[in-house]
């Protein structure tokens, strides 16, 4: 069977691709999701996935050739015949139930804002992968949320074709409200472990978008000439006080892109029953006289969530820090011998970070408050280390996924989840649970070459340990008796912690310890 692969839209706005590589030739064979080529649009590059196992027998657009939207760029030989779409599976083994939540419709399923850890309580829509119309395969990426704990991927739980999207990008809503509605054709059934078989809906074009018209009838522009958007919370407000759409095109809007905001128009009309507003032209003014020396760039979901974060813990915590230096030699000496034959044999990059760890680790069964929180007027002391590693987020974030159970790993075990969570963590593949109930922080600045630092503890934790960078310099050393200069690996700690629990001589002892194993490290037991 034949299956055309087509440029596709990766926006509204979007109508053409550059073709940047191939990644197969023509007669290769190609995966299900392997990657088929990339495209270069003005918004994004993205490498495009293979839809189906197959050949490809025909590329129709060479590199560097650029196509519009839609366009058939190669031929993929797939097993079978017939229609692209098989009809649905029934498996007796598997469940009646839904992943998804039926909705009043028979065929349309409705898709809540997914809870992402026990404290999280909303998520921002950051980006849809579909467009209303779009068809959807069962665990197809269909939209990107961020929430004060973890960016995350959501998965289609079913087949078919998206029918609504009701919370927009950028916009935030509590768990379990309805974002978005998918139209099924048939049944939607569980998959059970054993059974990798998807559900395939009956869906062809055509039929899937009169059904779509049928369930969600198509909404009258209000406005033919206007390229803004307003969110459904905006328009509610603007019925409820009256405020006609050609008011809405003269607010001056503070989201993304110029988009109106619920501030914005709540500010509106305080202004309007004051007789004091603004037109969009006046604000635009407003705002480029400010541009010429001034950049506004709004904050990102995840700088937010940081900033107020940060608040909560300098208004929770009683911040004291304290500041060890440690001798690095015999750590500094081992990684040196061993890098990399550790990196070539076990594929372990071994680093201060897994000694760092270790210490600390241990010296949190000796000192156990320090691995404590607070509730009210009790003291938690947790039996299990939960160890959070900071890891810094390009352009500009911060995310302290954990390592569960530290207490039973190695130095090698801690060097491998140490990196294994940093990759995740940089490329939004974490899981809900690696980023809470954490029990004690380890940041890295030293990574940056600062030497020492005050970080901000991690609530609901009662401590956080700073790493700074190891740097040879001179220090005085006593050799039989005399004192002599000598070069040697050095750092500095710092511990910054919560003196309604840790007082200064805990947060010391505790300090004090793990500078003790760090620098006595029996690097015989790596």
């Amino acid at each position: 069977m034949k299956k055309e692969i087509v440029m596709p839209q990766m926006g509204e706005s979007i109508t053409e691709g550059t073709i940047i590589k191939w990644y197969k030739k023509v007669g290769e064979s190609v995966k299900k999701d392997e990657i088929l080529y990339e495209i270069s649009t003005d918004k994004v590059d993205t490498e495009i996935p293979s839809p189906e196992d197959g050949v490809l027998s025909e590329i129709k657009f060479s590199e560097n050739e650029t196509v519009d939207v839609g366009t058939v760029v190669a031929i993929l030989e797939t097993e079978g015949t017939g229609t692209e779409k098989s009809e649905p599976v029934k498996n007796e083994n598997v469940s009646a139930e839904p992943e998804a939540v039926k909705s009043e419709s028979e065929n349309l399923v409705d898709i809540p804002m997914p809870k992402m850890g026990e404290s999280v309580t909303e998520g921002t829509v950051i980006k849809w992968y579909k467009k209303v119309g779009d068809k959807v395969k069962r665990d197809e990426t269909l939209f990107e949320i961020s929430t004060d704990k973890v960016d995350t991927e959501v998965p289609s739980p079913v087949v078919g074709v998206l029918a609504e999207i009701l919370v927009k990008e950028n916009e935030t809503a509590d768990v379990d409200t309805v974002v978005a509605k998918i139209y099924t054709s048939d049944k939607i059934y569980k998959t059970s472990a054993a059974e990798k078989e998807e559900t395939e809906a009956k869906l062809t074009n055509d039929e899937a978008a009169k059904q779509v018209e049928k369930v969600i009838p198509r909404k009258k522009k209000v406005n033919q000439n206007t390229n803004r958007f307003y969110s459904p919370l905006v328009m509610n407000i603007a019925q409820k006080e009256n405020v006609s759409f050609n008011e809405l095109e003269t607010i001056p809007g503070s989201g993304i892109n110029g988009r109106v905001t619920k501030k914005d128009i709540l500010n509106y009309i305080e202004n309007r029953n004051t007789g004091k507003t603004f037109t969009s032209q006046e604000a635009k003014e407003t705002v480029i006289k400010r541009g010429e020396s001034v950049e506004v760039i709004p904050m990102n979901n995840i700088r937010k969530k940081i900033m107020q974060h940060m608040i909560q813990s300098r208004d929770t915590s009683v911040h004291v820090s304290e500041v060890m230096e440690v001798d690095m030699t015999k750590i500094h000496n081992f990684i040196v011998k061993n890098r990399e034959k550790l990196l070539s044999d076990e594929g372990i990059k071994l680093t201060y970070m897994a000694f760092i760890s270790y210490a600390a680790v241990k010296a949190l069964k000796d000192y156990p408050f320090v691995n404590a929180s607070i509730d009210g007027d009790n003291i938690l002391v947790k039996k299990y280390v939960n160890l959070g590693i900071a890891v810094a987020v390009e352009p500009n974030g911060l995310i302290v996924p954990n390592i569960k159970n530290a207490e039973d790993k190695s130095v090698r075990g801690l060097a491998k989840a140490i990196a294994d969570i940093g990759y995740r963590a940089r490329n939004k593949k974490l899981n809900p649970d690696e980023v809470a109930d954490g029990t004690f922080s380890i940041t890295n600045y030293g990574v940056f070459g600062a030497l020492f630092g005050s970080p901000i503890i991690n609530q609901p934790e009662v401590a956080i340990l700073g790493v700074g960078a190891v740097v040879k310099k001179p220090v005085v050393v006593e050799v039989d008796g005399t004192d002599v200069i000598a070069i040697k690996p050095m750092m500095y700690l710092s511990l910054s912690h919560d003196h309604r629990l840790v007082d200064g001589m805990l947060g010391g002892m505790f300090l004090k310890a793990v500078k003790n194993y760090l620098e006595n490290f029996d690097v015989g037991s790596v």
